[in-house]
């Protein structure tokens, strides 16, 4: 798998407890339906203040939404943050989506489709029909059809900025890992001429389409693939995407819009205004209400000034866009909410955000790292509550002490108690002594810019030292961090770093566990510059299941081979998890029916009512 680009996937652990952008997909989902959340687990966790507002909901109005950074790219199939997917939310609809309905936000429901696909051929064939009556706003309106769900599938591998989760389906797609590769190789297609020549004469032999109705055939069964439905690359884009290269300045003044709004004005890094589209029809659009007209993104501000704007409650400010309280108001906050206050929410991220990851090349230590008893003992040696409190405590950062997290098919019962490495400082010391490595010093890679991330370096530093173990710190800059150092593989390898702090999260929900395997624990396939599995980890026996439980037709039956390889991997100690943490988000108090969406890791604006403000 190529996965350079999913390091934008990454948790930034540069907040308390925010996760602001990691990438997340589509929901859950069996092999035959969208509605199924893949083993049964609970999938809404987190403390959801929901103000519904009274009476009856009101159209009209302007939302102000305040942040502090841009979207990736305004595009139809290539975003791959979180908050390029909540800019997607006002303008581009996908075959599925997940609605803003409390207890449903991480089920997939029919957006463009008309229902869930029908899946047949021993679970090989997903046929879907887009539904009647949405539509392009050109000149004139232009239907949507299943002609252009095919042909966002095919801008999504372009070679000018392909979408970065591509390693998610590519090979399950049959023909899409061929039309891809071709595609990539295409030297002419780099340009306008030689991409839109590409995209006209060939063809993904799995994927037909005709009319209303597109065809999807898999090289194998996967449980997932109704969930993938949901990720950019399956929504459809007009024809006249192919007039302007993608991810270039001139497509993002260009967009053609099928949701409730257009984009009226877009100034990167500053400003987006989102208008009403005409061409759109509430009756074709089962998950938006768009009550407001218009939406206004400010992304000029800094955390501290947007909370203050919001908590006055005037039409400066309604919500947040990419920009979260502050680390020091959010235990304030939360004294609010548990007092009655609904302007203020937890949500979950169903994620494990950070983790420790141990170097298994590193030549330190005479190679101490590459030894399964040396990376057991220093996880007894790591106190998970103290790391816990860096994170402002279990409310906003529950304790994970496993791969998967709730919510993900496959994880294990927070009730077993699946826990192998309770702080034991005494074990670990004795283990050490066994192994030969009772002098061991460690190059821990940080950022000193994350307040947590530094944090969470003294910490391990002032636990491991109790152990007789060295923890040295090795500061780095932010945008150094992945790419000179954790996906860089001759650095790990020189031992520049022994130890580091990393997050990751699903690309869809529910039946996702293989979005974790694959990229951090699936052997050499996913060994960095490719993958994220950024020690080495490597174990054949993980790697073989790992294949066979994404090969599975159906979700029950990955489930309990998903939970197995938690325990695997936990058993060889690759990576020591700390929190699955949950979101903290705000909104003025006039803004209603604010409900929070993991996959866009905010309220959702397209569905919410104002009433006037102060």
């Amino acid at each position: 798998m190529n996965l350079g680009r999913r390091r934008l996937r990454l948790a930034a652990v540069a907040g308390m407890a925010a996760v602001a952008l990691t990438a997340a997909g589509c929901g859950s989902s069996g092999s035959s339906t969208p509605g199924n959340n893949g083993g049964g687990v609970s999938l809404n966790n987190g403390l959801q203040a929901i103000n519904p507002g009274t009476g009856t909901p009101k159209q009209g109005g302007t939302l102000n939404l305040l942040g502090t950074g841009d979207i990736d790219f305004m595009d139809y199939n290539i975003s791959y943050y979180t908050i390029g997917y909540l800019g997607q939310r006002m303008w581009v609809r996908g075959l599925y989506a997940y609605p803003a309905i409390p207890g449903q936000t991480t089920t997939p429901a029919a957006d463009l489709a008309t229902a869930a696909p029908v899946v047949s051929n021993g679970g090989l064939t997903y046929t879907v029909t887009i539904r009647s009556g949405a539509q392009w706003n050109t000149t004139p309106a232009t239907p949507v059809t299943a002609a252009d769900a095919l042909l966002g599938l095919k801008r999504a591998c372009n070679p000018v900025q392909p979408f970065g989760g591509l390693p998610d389906f590519i090979g399950l797609i049959k023909g899409y890992a061929a039309f891809c590769s071709g595609f990539s190789a295409d030297k002419a297609a780099t340009t306008l001429a030689g991409l839109k020549k590409y995209v006209d004469t060939h063809s993904i032999s799995g994927v037909t389409a005709s009319g209303q109705t597109i065809t999807y055939n898999l090289t194998q069964p996967a449980s997932y693939f109704a969930s993938e439905l949901t990720l950019p690359p399956f929504n459809p884009a007009p024809p006249a995407s192919l007039n302007y290269l993608p991810a270039s300045a001139a497509a993002a003044q260009h967009m053609i819009a099928d949701g409730p709004y257009q984009i009226q004005s877009y100034v990167p890094a500053k400003k987006i205004v989102f208008t009403r589209n005409p061409a759109w029809s509430a009756s074709s659009d089962p998950i938006r209400k768009a009550y407001v007209d218009v939406i206004n993104v400010t992304e000029t501000g800094n955390q501290t000034t947007n909370q203050q704007i919001l908590q006055t409650n005037s039409a400066a400010g309604g919500a947040e866009f990419d920009s979260f309280p502050p680390a020091a108001a959010e235990p304030g906050l939360v004294a609010q909410m548990k007092s009655g206050s609904k302007n203020f929410n937890l949500g979950p991220t169903f994620s494990t955000n950070p983790y420790v990851v141990f170097n298994e090349v590193s030549p330190n230590n005479g190679g101490a790292l590459a030894n399964v008893k040396v990376r057991q003992a220093l996880s007894y040696g790591l106190d998970q509550a103290h790391l816990i409190q860096d994170a402002n405590g279990a409310v906003l950062s529950p304790p994970l002490s496993h791969i998967l997290p709730p919510g993900i098919n496959g994880a294990q019962d927070v009730s077993s108690g699946f826990n192998l490495y309770p702080y034991n400082p005494n074990k670990a010391k004795s283990m050490l002594a066994a192994a030969g490595a009772s002098n061991l010093t460690l190059k821990f890679l940080y950022r000193p810019s994350s307040s947590l991330s530094s944090r969470m370096f003294q910490t391990i530093q002032a636990d491991l030292a109790k152990i007789g173990v060295k923890v040295v710190g090795l500061g780095v800059p932010s945008a150094d961090f992945y790419a000179k150092y954790l996906v860089v593989p001759s650095v790990a390898k020189r031992g520049v770093w022994d130890v580091s702090l990393a997050g990751w999260g699903p690309d869809w929900y529910g039946d996702s566990a293989t979005s974790f395997f694959k990229p951090l624990f699936y052997g050499p396939t996913s060994f960095p510059p490719s993958g994220s599995n950024f020690g080495f980890y490597s174990n054949p026996a993980v790697t073989s299941l790992i294949t066979k439980a994404a090969s599975q037709g159906d979700a029950a039956t990955a489930a309990t081979m998903w939970g197995q390889l938690d325990q695997m991997v936990m058993q060889d100690a690759p990576i020591y998890p700390i929190t699955d943490p949950l979101q903290p988000l705000y909104h003025a108090s006039y803004v209603h029916n604010a409900v929070y969406v993991p996959a866009i890791q905010e309220f959702d604006p397209t569905n919410v009512w104002l009433s006037p403000p102060a």
